[in-house]
C-alpha cells in the first residue's frame, strides 16, 4: 500500500540513498599546462604501437580523453589549455612564453564542449605554425616561462570559492630540469620564484600535480619534489612514467581527475559527550545513460519545466495553494505548508551512534545488501577527530572487531556494521586508503531461509578421476588477479560511443571493445584445449565426438523430413478456398487429411477430433 502516493511528504533532498547524494555538486575547475618546448616534439615511443607519437601527441591525447570523460560525467566542470615555452603569447598578463588555447579575451574558465574537443585533438597539426616552440630559458634571457605559466593559471582559476569548487593545475612536460641551461646567482632566483608562486597557489587551495611524459626517466627530486610538496617517504611513491607506455599515462590522467568526493558529512557518536567529524564516499554507484532532456527546437538549449495553477472560471494564473489534501482511510486530512514543514524535520538529523564491537567472524557474506559506504574523518569542524578516528581504527584492525553502530535518524533507522580497512601500497602509489566500510546491515525481515527441494532422484556419482580432471581444467583456466573493475559496461560505451560521434561530427562510430565476451585466443591455447578434452572423456566417454555426431545427424534427418511434409501440406491446401468453404459450411465435409493439411502449412497443432480441426481452421480465419 502507498502511503504518500503524491510524495507531498518528500523533501527535495530525499532519496533511496539514505541522503548519500550530493545536494549540490562540487564543481571543479583545471588548468592543463602542457610544456611545448623542442623536447616535447622528439619520438616517444619504444613499443610498436607507439612509433611515430612525440610526447607532445601523447600529452594531446591524454587531455582529450579526460575532457571526453569530463562531458560525460561532469559537464558542468571548467577548463583552461594552456601551452608554456610556446614562441606566441596570449593571456591577460601579456606574460612571454604562455599562449591560452581555449580563452579568448576573458579570464573565465570555459566548460568542455564537443567543439573544444576537436579542436584541440588535432592542433599539432598547426602548433608550429600559429603558436610556435622555444627552448625553456635562453641563457641571455630572463623570461621564466614555468612562473609565468603558474601565474597566468592561478588568475585563470581566481574565479569560484575554494570551499565549493575543487581546483587545479595539471603540468604534462619530459623535462625533469627546468633551469638546466642557466647557473649560478639567476638559476638560484629563478628557482626561488617558481617555488614561491606555486606556494601562494596553494595557500589558496590550488592543488599542483605533474604528469610527466617520457620513457626515459624523469627524476622528481630535481626540481617538481618541491614544487609540488613531496616529502621522504613521497618520493619513492611518485608516479615516474620510466618505461611505462603512453596508455598508462593516460589511466594515471584519470585516476587523478576523478578522485573520490564526499557526498555527506556528519557525527560519529561514539560516547556520551564524545564524537567526531567523518566524511562520507559512495565507491559504487550505479552507472546509467543520462536522463531525457528536452532541448529547444532553435537555440537547442535545455528546457525549464514551470508548474502554474489556473484558475478554471477565468483562466488567471492563482497562486500555489496554501493548503494540501491528503486522503487517508477515507478521511481528507488537510495540512498547510507550514505544519508540512514541520512534519518533514519531525526527526533529529542524520548521525552514527557506536552501540559496540563484535568479532568479523559474526558478520556474514548476505549482510552485504548493497554497495558500502567509505567513511574518513575530517577536522573541519570537531578538532581532533582524526586521532580518535586512528585509534579506534587501528584497535580495530588488531582485535579483528567490526564496530555495530546506528545510523540515520528516528524516522528512517538503519543498523550498519563498521569494517575498518588498513592502506594497501605498490610500487606505483596507494591502491587503497586506510578508513572504514560502512555496511548496511538487514533487518530480521530481510532474510529469508531457503526452502529445501526433496527431489527423489539418484544421487550422481563423481569419481575421483573426473574431481582430478576439473580440477585440472579450473586450473588452467584461473583468472589471475580478477577485478571487475576491469570490465566496462559494453551497452553504456556503446551508447556513448554515438553521442561521442554525434557531438563530434564523426563519420564513423568508435570502435568498442566488448571485454564480457569469452577470450577466444586464451582458451585456444593447447594447455586449456587439451584439459577440456580430458574433462569430457572422463565425464562423456572415449567415444562422446561420435555420438554427438550422430544426433545431429539424426536431428538433422528429422528436421528435413518435416521440412518435406511441409511442402506437401502447402502444395495440398492450395487447392482449395478456405475462406469460401468455411462461410458455406462445408469443412465438415473435408476428410481429416485435409484439414490437417492447413493447420500444417499454417504452423497449427494438429492434434484433436474432427471438430477441434474445424474449430482452429474457423478461429483462424476469423469466422
Amino acid at each position: 500500500m502507498d502511503l504518500d502516493p503524491e510524495g507531498i511528504f518528500l523533501d527535495d533532498s530525499d532519496s533511496d540513498e539514505d541522503g548519500l547524494q550530493e545536494k549540490e555538486p562540487t564543481k571543479e575547475f583545471v588548468v592543463y599546462l602542457v610544456d611545448a618546448s623542442p623536447k616535447m616534439f622528439g619520438s616517444a615511443g619504444a613499443h610498436e604501437d607507439e612509433k611515430g607519437v612525440t610526447f607532445f601527441q601523447a600529452a594531446i591525447n591524454c587531455i582529450s580523453e579526460s575532457l571526453k570523460s569530463q562531458i560525460i560525467g561532469r559537464s558542468s566542470d571548467e577548463v583552461a589549455i594552456c601551452f608554456f615555452n610556446s614562441r606566441e603569447k596570449k593571456n591577460l598578463q601579456d606574460l612571454n612564453g604562455v599562449y591560452v588555447f581555449n580563452v579568448v579575451e576573458r579570464e573565465f574558465l570555459d566548460q568542455p564542449t564537443a567543439r573544444l574537443i576537436k579542436e584541440f585533438s588535432s592542433i599539432e597539426q598547426r602548433f608550429m605554425h600559429y603558436i610556435g616552440s622555444r627552448y625553456w630559458i635562453e641563457p641571455s634571457s630572463r623570461d621564466n616561462s614555468l612562473y609565468n605559466a603558474l601565474w597566468v593559471a592561478q588568475a585563470l582559476l581566481r574565479k569560484g570559492s575554494s570551499k565549493n569548487v575543487s581546483k587545479r593545475i595539471l603540468i604534462f612536460t619530459n623535462e625533469d630540469n627546468p633551469f638546466a641551461s642557466i647557473s649560478g646567482a639567476a638559476k638560484a632566483d629563478m628557482i626561488r620564484t617558481t617555488l614561491q608562486r606555486a606556494k601562494d597557489a596553494q595557500e589558496l587551495g590550488i592543488s599542483i600535480e605533474v604528469l610527466p611524459v617520457g620513457s626515459n626517466g624523469f627524476d622528481v627530486s630535481i626540481f617538481y619534489a618541491d614544487l609540488i610538496g613531496l616529502q621522504g617517504d613521497e618520493l619513492p611513491l611518485f608516479l615516474t612514467s620510466a618505461g611505462e607506455k603512453l596508455l598508462d599515462m593516460t589511466n594515471q590522467l584519470k585516476k587523478r581527475m576523478f578522485s573520490k568526493r564526499k557526498v555527506k558529512t556528519f557525527m560519529f557518536v561514539i560516547a556520551n559527550g564524545i564524537s567526531i567529524e567523518v566524511n562520507a564516499y559512495a565507491l559504487i554507484r550505479p552507472t546509467l545513460p543520462g536522463a531525457v532532456m528536452w532541448l529547444d527546437s532553435i537555440t537547442n538549449r535545455p528546457l525549464k519545466t514551470e508548474r502554474s495553477f489556473i484558475c478554471a472560471d477565468t483562466g488567471a494564473v492563482v497562486e500555489d495553494p496554501r493548503i494540501r489534501s491528503y486522503e487517508f482511510k477515507g478521511q481528507v486530512i488537510r495540512f498547510t505548508a507550514e505544519e508540512l514543514a514541520r512534519l518533514k524535520k519531525v526527526s533529529d538529523s542524520t548521525h552514527l551512534r557506536l552501540l559496540g564491537f563484535k568479532p568479523l567472524d559474526c558478520l556474514r557474506d548476505y549482510h552485504n545488501l548493497r554497495p558500502s559506504t567509505f567513511l574518513y574523518p575530517t577536522d573541519e569542524e570537531i578538532a581532533g577527530s582524526t586521532c580518535a578516528f586512528i585509534a579506534l581504527h587501528r584497535s580495530m584492525l588488531r582485535l579483528r572487531r567490526f564496530a555495530l553502530a546506528f545510523y540515520g535518524s528516528s524516522s528512517r533507522p538503519q543498523l550498519v556494521a563498521l569494517v575498518a580497512q588498513d592502506e594497501i601500497l605498490s610500487s606505483c602509489g596507494q591502491l587503497e586508503p586506510p578508513g572504514m566500510h560502512m555496511i548496511y546491515l538487514p533487518f530480521s525481515d530481510d532474510i529469508r531461509s531457503a526452502e529445501e527441494l526433496h527431489v527423489n532422484l539418484a544421487k550422481p556419482c563423481v569419481t575421483d578421476d573426473q574431481i582430478k580432471k576439473a580440477a585440472a581444467l579450473i586450473k588452467r583456466m584461473d583468472l589471475k588477479e580478477f577485478s571487475v573493475c576491469q570490465f566496462a559496461n559494453p551497452s553504456l560505451q556503446r551508447h556513448y560511443a554515438i553521442l561521442q560521434a554525434l557531438a563530434l561530427g564523426e563519420d564513423e562510430m568508435p570502435a568498442v571493445k566488448d571485454e564480457t565476451l569469452p577470450d577466444e585466443e586464451g582458451m585456444s591455447r593447447p594447455g586449456v584445449v587439451h584439459a577440456m578434452e580430458e574433462f569430457k572423456v572422463a565425464v562423456y566417454g572415449e567415444n562422446h565426438d561420435q555420438e554427438e555426431a550422430a544426433a545431429k545427424a539424426s536431428g538433422t534427418e528429422a528436421s528435413r523430413k518435416r521440412k518435406v511434409m511441409l511442402e506437401v501440406a502447402l502444395k495440398e491446401s492450395a487447392n482449395y478456398d478456405w475462406a469460401e468453404l468455411a462461410e458455406n459450411g462445408k469443412l465438415k465435409d473435408l476428410t481429416v487429411v485435409e484439414l490437417k493439411n492447413y493447420l500444417t502449412a499454417h504452423s497449427l497443432p494438429v492434434a484433436g477430433k474432427k471438430e477441434a480441426l474445424i474449430s482452429r481452421i474457423l478461429t483462424h480465419l476469423g469466422k
